[in-house]
């Protein structure tokens, strides 16, 4: 344990802004390509590697699906419930609505994430939410709005 330590305090002055960099583009990205879509919690006041969005007219568990498809792992929920269908309580206790909360996924970056993971995720996450809204009456009302 102590030397895992002493090894990412080694790298800390070097792995947190490229983990903050990850982050941001990945942010950036997606609030970018997907409407209807909102960060959870603050832009910058947030681990490194840390991105929860939320997805308005879709499934957390349907996006998770259709990633895994795609080979790319991610979460629904917050990590202390890891394997439960309920939102994140956090998501709840800062007073996202539960069917916003429903659709929210969770992305963490760690040491290994490379720069091509990220744009990988930013090609694939569109056209999955574009599919799922395509299913939704929800969605589909909201577009004859228009």
């Amino acid at each position: 344990m102590g030397k895992a330590i002493e090894l990412a305090v080694s790298e800390l002055d070097t792995e947190m802004p490229r983990l903050i960099a990850l982050r941001t583009k990945l942010i950036n990205g997606i609030l970018d390509k997907i409407p209807y879509a909102r960060l959870n919690g603050d832009s910058e006041k947030r681990l490194p590697g840390n991105v929860n969005i939320s997805f308005e007219f879709v499934e957390g568990e349907s996006i998770l699906l259709l990633l895994d498809m795609n080979d790319i792992c991610a979460s629904s929920g917050s990590a202390c419930t890891s394997g439960s269908l309920d939102p994140s309580h956090v998501l709840l206790a800062i007073g996202l609505p539960h069917e916003k909360a429903h659709g929210s996924l969770r992305l963490t970056m760690g040491h290994f994430t490379k720069e091509e993971e990220v744009d990988y995720l930013l090609e694939k996450l569109p056209p999955i939410i574009e599919r799922l809204r395509d299913m939704s009456p929800l969605y589909e009302a909201v577009k004859n709005k228009k």
